[in-house]
């Protein structure tokens, strides 16, 4: 007999988490990635508003015009996974992604701009929320803080890199080279994520949910004190995070008479910080989920599941 010993790591679980963890990899690029083009636009307004010879206030419509439709489509991915699977459809929204910023530097006017950033927004809004999923899936819950880290973090990094080298980069190669240059970054990580496309269609899909299921688990959760605090709290902070990134470079434009590259290196200290911390205070995260385990089991706090 050849029996495994007790706690020994075999070939194939060796496999599968080298390749868990590069697919992990490969989703924090991709979210980095989106989140870097979604917020280079905002420091470049001044930019903008010279291109078009409209006013500054104009060219910030082009902000929301791509974070409300992300924000509204990621509902709907939620329902088409569960029916299709996650794989065409993270697939299909990190190639509409990629093909839309580069369609975004064929733009002409202010309303043309707006416009591909509205499709922008409904196209790449599905890699984020599927990537979570995916973790969700290939960690089990006293493992999942250090992965959702990654991600958190590359969403913060990507917002204070796209806001700084949004910036930087323009007077080098202008608004359309950045989003030529973005759209080519997004094809690569399409690419890098073709090889997992098996180990993302083995994820095991969920019951096919209904849009009543989703708006009942809303109610459900506003329903609780608790859970109209939560999401209070993070709509203020959407709102004055996106706030900031959007008119503080045209603020320090106007008041400080800063260019472009004095706006990105002003704007690069407000996101750093996730960045570099995301995955610290997510491993952090994962060893008191596993300290909080481990005393559930000896009676002395309530467990997880009993919430």
């Amino acid at each position: 007999m050849n029996a495994t010993p007790p706690g020994a790591v075999t070939e194939g679980q060796s496999s599968a988490t080298v390749g868990r963890e590069r697919l992990l990899r490969v989703l924090a690029l991709a979210t980095f990635i989106i989140f870097f083009q979604a917020f280079m636009v905002a420091p470049i307004i001044p930019q903008f508003s010279a291109a078009f010879g409209v006013s500054a206030e104009a060219v910030g419509l082009i902000v929301p015009a791509y974070l409300i439709p992300y924000g509204a489509a990621t509902l709907a991915y939620g329902l088409l996974a569960d029916r299709l699977g996650i794989r065409p459809l993270i697939f299909a929204s990190l190639a509409a992604f990629a093909v839309l910023t580069v369609l975004t530097a064929t733009a002409h006017s202010v309303a043309a701009l707006a416009a591909w950033r509205v499709l922008t927004g409904l196209g790449a809004s599905g890699v984020v929320p599927l990537a979570l999923v995916l973790v969700g899936g290939m960690f089990p819950y006293e493992q999942r803080g250090r992965p959702l880290g990654w991600l958190f973090g590359a969403m913060a990094g990507g917002m204070a890199f796209g806001s700084t080298f949004g910036a930087v980069l323009e007077p080098y190669i202008g608004w359309r080279g950045l989003f030529l240059l973005v759209g080519t970054a997004g094809s690569g990580v399409l690419l890098l994520l073709l090889p997992y496309r098996g180990f993302i269609g083995a994820r095991p899909r969920q019951a096919a949910a209904t849009l009543g299921d989703l708006f009942r688990g809303y109610r459900n959760l506003l329903g609780t004190p608790r859970g109209r605090r939560t999401y209070f709290y993070v709509l203020l902070n959407s709102v004055f995070q996106s706030g900031v990134f959007t008119w503080l470079g045209v603020y320090f434009e106007r008041r400080y008479n800063l260019e472009p590259v004095g706006i990105g290196l002003a704007l690069l200290g407000y996101g750093v910080p996730g960045f570099l911390f995301g995955p610290v205070i997510g491993r952090g995260q994962t060893g008191w989920a596993g300290a909080g385990s481990f005393r559930s089991d000896l009676g002395l706090v309530p467990s997880q599941q009993q919430h």
